[in-house]
């Protein structure tokens, strides 16, 4: 079956929003788990991005090279959100293949902020720009 660009965008951001309740979900009990969502979350949000574009990447490390390619260097979106998918990386790397690291509540609600930002300009951008496509076509 074969889905439009659309559809697909819309299940990424679904994902998406699925990872930030999660991460919500798991703040007050696990910090790990919590982290590891926020992080998704934004994964899931720059992958709805890119399908918008027929874009896509084969790795997180390729997701971060297109996303900086594509929406940063062209002045779509800010610096600031290429900064938060990056430091999300690096923390939930440190999170998960670091023994001894230990996420504060404070790192895990920032992360949690920061999800919901990113989710939020990247569901504008993509309602205005499906919109705009819709009516074009």
């Amino acid at each position: 079956m074969q889905h439009s660009l659309e559809e697909l965008c819309e299940h990424r951001l679904e994902q998406a929003r699925n990872a930030l309740a999660a991460s919500k979900h798991n703040f007050d009990f696990d910090l790990k788990t919590s982290l590891n969502r926020s992080y998704y979350s934004i994964l899931y949000s720059t992958r709805a991005l890119l399908a918008a574009d027929n874009l896509d990447a084969h790795s997180h490390r390729g997701l971060f090279v297109v996303f900086n390619k594509e929406y940063i260097k062209t002045g779509i979106f800010d610096k600031v959100f290429s900064s938060i998918l990056k430091e999300a990386s690096m923390i939930r790397d440190k999170s998960d293949y670091m023994d001894f690291y230990i996420i504060s509540r404070d790192e895990a609600q920032q992360q949690i902020d920061n999800a919901e930002k990113y989710l939020t300009e990247i569901t504008s951008y993509l309602e205005k720009k499906l919109a705009i496509k819709k009516t074009t076509e």
